[in-house]
């Protein structure tokens, strides 16, 4: 999904070193979802290609280091720590991919839940 997105980074005067980024709203069935790519400034829209921005507020947040595979036991691991300290989760979470690595080991996601309290 990321490979548009990447292409108009490499055809524009965008910073290309930003980590990928997935934003999920809601839940399943009813899940929404955005792609995107950390860049330095807004631009105009191209296509399905469009500016946004991380959402802000209170957030619970984890790292995830190792395979992508893993990355449930984070959100499991929020969504726990949420019921432990009575936080109540808005629904959106998103998360933060670091550099890639051919050792997992070496992988790094940044995990956040929006919390409503």
């Amino acid at each position: 999904m990321l490979d548009g997105v990447w292409a108009f980074l490499r055809q524009n005067d965008l910073r290309t070193d930003g980590h990928n980024v997935m934003v999920y709203r809601n839940n399943v069935p009813n899940l929404e979802f955005e792609v995107g790519v950390q860049v330095a400034r807004t631009f105009e829209p191209a296509g399905v290609v469009v500016p946004s921005s991380l959402p802000r507020g209170l957030a619970a947040h984890t790292i995830h280091r190792g395979n992508y595979a893993g990355l449930g036991e984070a959100h499991d691991a929020i969504a726990q720590w949420c019921r432990t300290n009575g936080h109540t989760p808005s629904g959106t979470r998103y998360e933060v991919y670091g550099d890639w690595d051919e050792d997992p080991a070496k992988m790094q996601t940044d995990v956040y839940w929006l919390l409503e309290n």
